[in-house]
């Protein structure tokens, strides 16, 4: 690859900042802990949605009261809705932790997908062919727009391109 290509590439897969801060406490609620597992298992209702704050806190049960999991510090995160409780939401993170997250903190209107797994081509036209116009990093978190026959439209920092669906955390169905 020459230098003008990694210095592209770069551009669009700069190391992943990770998006999760260690669990907060060492302790556990083991009532906190039951309300997310049981909830977990309900399947009716799920959508993706971001973060909508740099600065996010996931808890182990759905109010304020319950200790904090994870704090999330990365605006525009996926995050897949699981089940809806007064106010809140049980999330699953790109990494598959569940946890409760206020409604306030999280958007619908921003829909987003990090790239999982290898490194992601971004292509010109949406069945996936055409040339290649850059490659995204597993981590990189891009706007997802259209997606139909495996192939969504993505725009990461502005450039964008065609990614295959199973590339991208948040892209499909949930």
């Amino acid at each position: 690859m020459t230098m003008r290509g990694l210095a592209e590439m770069a551009l669009v897969t700069r190391p992943a900042m990770k998006w999760l801060i260690a669990p907060m406490l060492a302790g556990s609620i083991v009532l906190g802990a039951g309300v997310a597992a049981r909830a977990a298992d309900d399947d009716s209702g799920r959508y993706w949605v971001s973060l909508r704050k740099d600065q996010t806190n996931m808890r182990v049960g759905p109010g304020r009261d319950y200790r904090i999991n994870w704090v999330y510090v990365r605006q525009g995160l996926p995050m897949k809705v699981l089940r809806e409780m007064a106010g809140w939401r049980l999330v699953q993170d790109p990494d598959g932790a569940r946890g409760w997250v206020l409604q306030q903190f999280l958007t619908r209107k921003v829909h987003t997908g990090v790239v999982k797994g290898p490194v992601a081509e971004i292509r010109e036209n949406k069945d996936g062919s055409g040339r290649l116009l850059w490659r995204a990093a597993p981590g990189v978190v891009g706007r997802i727009g259209d997606c139909g026959g495996g192939w969504c439209k993505v725009d990461i920092d502005g450039r964008q391109g065609f990614v295959a669906q199973t590339a991208m955390w948040g892209a499909g169905e949930p």
